[in-house]
């Protein structure tokens, strides 16, 4: 199984160890380029301040997430795990996961990212700020310049079991799954549903979202379900007592929709 996430807006502080080194990422096929975004935002953020701020879309109280950038090349590398943060990272609490399911995490969970394309939670990268949404220059809209280089890797990642994709929309434009793999991928939505006047209504809630996404993904882990098609999905999601409504693909050559039903927020 392999598990596509979103990253976080927010990231760890800087820590102590190696700089980066691009060699040495999971998916070695998006080490070009990996060079290239990296190349083209070190180099934004070492010229015009203003300018900076305005391509990646950061107020002025963020300032020095810019200024963190241009130190990229030198800053120390953290494994990719403890650098992001957030709601759904909080929910998934890898640091508390048992030594199995901490192993399984590291061979299933992939994060999609603007600056990497997708890493490996163990691998190691600087904390950084760059969406999938930037258009950066000298390289262009993220979204589409990863589509070509994570259109060869995603398949070889993906191997022959599920894939559970997690990811937002701007994160889901730099790959879509196609052919083959797009029969034995299932998108997840999570949806709050209410009761008005005897109607019941549903929503997607942000927050939930996130945090609901990082609870089953932990769950999973923990309890050493692999499962290798949508449908085996859909049974150990309700086998761990989600809700869980799926519908499968209508023609060939595209993922099962997997709907996360909640009533309540945490």
């Amino acid at each position: 199984m392999l598990v596509l996430l979103p990253p976080s807006e927010g990231k760890a502080a800087a820590g102590s160890g190696p700089a980066l080194d691009l060699d040495g990422l999971g998916l070695p096929s998006l080490t070009e380029a990996r060079g290239a975004v990296l190349g083209a935002l070190v180099d934004l953020c070492s010229g015009d301040e203003a300018k900076a701020l305005e391509v990646l879309g950061l107020s002025e109280g963020l300032r020095e997430e810019a200024a963190r950038n241009a130190g990229l090349l030198t800053a120390p590398a953290l494994p990719a795990g403890q650098v992001y943060t957030g709601v759904l990272y909080d929910a998934l609490g890898l640091a508390t996961l048992d030594p199995a399911a901490r192993r399984r995490a590291r061979g299933s969970l992939l994060v999609f990212s603007g600056l990497w394309g997708a890493v490996r939670i163990g691998d190691r990268i600087p904390p950084y700020r760059c969406s999938m949404g930037v258009k950066l220059p000298g390289v262009g809209a993220l979204g589409a310049f990863w589509r070509g280089p994570m259109a060869s890797a995603m398949p070889e990642a993906a191997g022959r079991g599920l894939v559970l994709d997690l990811r937002s929309s701007a994160y889901a434009s730099a790959w879509k799954p196609k052919g083959e793999v797009a029969g034995r991928t299932a998108t997840v939505r999570v949806l709050q549903v209410k009761t008005v006047d005897g109607v019941e209504k549903r929503s997607v809630v942000s927050h939930f979202n996130k945090a609901t996404k990082g609870r089953l993904t932990r769950d999973l882990l923990v309890a050493g379900h692999r499962p290798r098609k949508p449908a085996e999905l859909v049974e150990a999601l309700r086998a761990l007592g989600y809700r869980v409504e799926a519908r499968a693909p209508e023609r060939a050559g595209t993922a099962w929709q997997v709907d996360v039903l909640v009533t309540e927020i945490h």
